[in-house]
């Protein structure tokens, strides 16, 4: 027992070196519970929102009385609903499990910067959001691999405690992995945030649940967590973006065709080639399987898309890229086709929200010159952007509940440092052909 306990410090440690010298990781943590509640209610439960075009929020939640109706009241003060909105609804089976009554209710139009008081289906408990700025500053929690762990509840406490408009999730929301009932209990988890702020999620692997000849991919997602790819000209809600304050974000699906033909890769260059970068100084992009990667976890998964669609966000000059999968943190230069370039983006990888199959804790040697911060444990980043040129990036380790920002730094948006002037032709090109 001792030298198994030598040898899981000795990793531990050896795993952190590259990031922080000082720093002990806490030991894993346990799978939350939740009692089972199988009594039929027309209260709403799993209320989360999210964007659906300017000025309008998408409000979802879910029901045990199927004939609860989807309409939302709401108004800017307590108790006085002075709006109203009816929405749409749908519903899954899968195998033996059947899902709720899935409502999805956009309402709006919407004031910036505002409090909203609203109540779901005509009855159950007053909830509030706050929709977002129309202008800078804006703040983006963003947090992927979440799952449904003690460490996933800290983070979302940490996220709690922080100013923020948006929350970015790149993949991997409620690890049911095929198990639907937690689906359920991964909406009552998040509830409290996500029923506030809008959530922007995009799929990760664990969303796939697909089970051939029975059951295709991603059908539980797409019924619970309806995103804006309508609004966005998007055929599938795998793929969207959406506009917010001066900053244009991309969802990208890892999991869906990418190469030159498929409906992906055309719908990304005809959203790209739209963006006024006079009225929109920043683009942020998302997706679940990294580009940039130095963990020896997840090595390589990510080529083939980056050798599809890394020219393309290179052309319009993205500044910032997302993703999750590999359960840790890492994040890079400004970088492009593997290399250091002072007009490419900076990689963050963050899938270290809280995940149950714990931590990737083996890292490349030596790291590249690209991959400047790399380190293994649970938390959630911050990126605030406060005008059209800079923005502030912090990564908040949990560090046994303690929230505390380990990784930090100014950026500075590619809109006006002379890059899209500079960019090859062949390039912009590709951006603007058919």
């Amino acid at each position: 027992m001792n030298l198994k306990l030598f040898l899981l410090t000795a990793a531990l440690v050896v795993a952190a070196s590259c990031a922080t010298a000082d720093y002990v990781r806490p030991p894993p943590r346990k799978a939350l519970h939740f009692p089972w509640d199988a009594k039929a209610s027309p209260d709403p439960t799993q209320v989360h929102i999210s964007l659906a075009g300017p000025k309008h929020i998408r409000i979802t939640w879910v029901t045990t009385d199927k004939h609860s109706p989807s309409t939302v009241e709401y108004g800017t003060s307590a108790n006085n609903y002075t709006s109203k909105a009816e929405g749409e609804t749908t519903s899954y089976t899968y195998l033996l499990y059947s899902s709720g009554k899935i409502h999805h209710t956009v309402i709006g139009p919407l004031e910036d910067n505002t409090i909203y008081f609203y109540r779901c289906g005509g009855q159950g408990p007053q909830f509030q959001l706050k929709t977002p700025p129309s202008q800078f500053p804006i703040t983006f929690a963003v947090a992927g691999d979440l799952g449904q762990t003690e460490w996933t509840k800290s983070t979302l406490d940490h996220i709690d405690q922080c100013k923020y408009d948006v929350h970015l999730l790149p993949g991997d929301l409620s690890y049911a992995d095929y198990m639907q009932k937690k689906w359920d209990t991964f909406g009552e988890l998040v509830q409290p945030l996500a029923s506030a702020r809008p959530w922007m999620v995009t799929q990760g692997n664990h969303e796939k649940e697909n089970i051939p000849l029975l059951k295709d991919s991603f059908v539980a997602y797409n019924s619970r967590w309806k995103m804006p790819y309508e609004e966005s000209n998007s055929v599938s809600n795998l793929y969207y973006s959406f506009d917010v304050a001066g900053v244009h974000t991309v969802m990208l699906g890892s999991y869906t065709d990418y190469d030159e033909s498929s409906d992906q890769y055309r719908w990304l260059k005809a959203d790209l080639s739209k963006i006024d970068r006079e009225s929109t100084p920043w683009i942020l992009v998302l997706f679940h399987v990294p580009w940039y990667n130095t963990n020896e976890a997840h090595q390589g998964e990510g080529d083939k898309m980056m050798s599809a669609m890394e020219p393309l966000l290179y052309a319009a000059g993205v500044d910032v890229v997302f993703a999750g999968h590999v359960h840790a943190y890492e994040r890079s230069k400004r970088v492009f086709n593997g290399k250091s370039d002072p007009c490419g983006a900076v990689h963050i990888t963050i899938g270290d929200g809280g995940n149950r199959e714990g931590l990737a804790h083996w890292y490349k040697k030596p790291h590249p010159d690209w991959s400047v911060f790399r380190e293994a444990s649970f938390g959630h980043g911050e990126l605030k952007i406060v005008n059209s040129s800079h923005a502030f990036w912090s990564w908040h380790r949990n560090d046994d509940d303690e929230p505390v920002k380990s990784d930090q730094v100014w950026i500075t948006s590619l809109s006006g440092s002379g890059c899209l002037a500079k960019k090859n032709y062949e390039l912009r090109k590709m951006l603007l052909e058919p």
